[in-house]
């Protein structure tokens, strides 16, 4: 059986972690390998993937094959592109010099679009908290409203309660002051 490249993983349930490894074809999938050549995270946003590009590249030469994901990891960090290089020039259609400045300009663009995304999502994020922070600031006015409201509700029936209290405290006394008036004596 040829050798394949393909994923080992570990991580905990639902947390998943992958090392890419070359191992044999019949081998079980977290079982023997031959080598390790890189990890895999795919929890990060963009993905967080370490590949050691030229043991990646002789590989692919010797004919190891990858699996479907792998190949997909290759490609996106441009092993496939620089094996694919690496065989026009073994063929005379580039020289070496061409290969690698092919390589290098279609790298630049591949890591300006990884930054272009981070950028994007950085901001995204600052878009989400800042709207989070808006709704709650609006939350925080209209509970300071309602309770500014329910307050002065308070004072004003309070206010009230005080003044019908100083009310029938004025009316008391008048009726409870014995009158002015001269009682007749009476006489023996």
């Amino acid at each position: 059986m040829p050798a394949r490249i393909r994923l080992q993983r570990f991580g905990k349930k639902g947390k998943p972690f992958y090392h890419i490894v070359i191992a044999d074809g019949r081998a079980p999938r977290d079982g023997r390998f031959i080598e390790k050549i890189g990890t895999y995270n795919p929890i990060t946003n963009p993905a967080e993937i370490n590949i050691d590009f030229d043991k990646a590249v002789t590989w692919l030469q010797n004919g190891a094959q990858p699996s479907d994901t792998v190949k997909a990891i290759l490609s996106y960090k441009g092993v496939m592109f620089k094996a694919h290089l690496e065989k026009g020039v073994v063929k005379g259609a580039l020289t070496p010099d061409q290969a690698e400045a092919k390589f290098q300009t279609w790298l630049n663009e591949k890591q300006a679009k990884i930054d272009a995304k981070r950028k994007s999502l950085e901001e995204g994020k600052r878009g989400n908290l800042r709207k989070q922070l808006e709704a709650e600031a609006k939350v925080k006015e209209a509970r300071a409203a309602e309770l500014a409201k329910k307050r002065a509700a308070e004072l004003k029936a309070e206010r009230k309660e005080a003044e019908e209290e100083a009310a029938a405290a004025e009316i008391a006394p008048a009726e409870e002051t014995p009158s002015t008036e001269e009682t007749p004596a009476t006489e023996e």
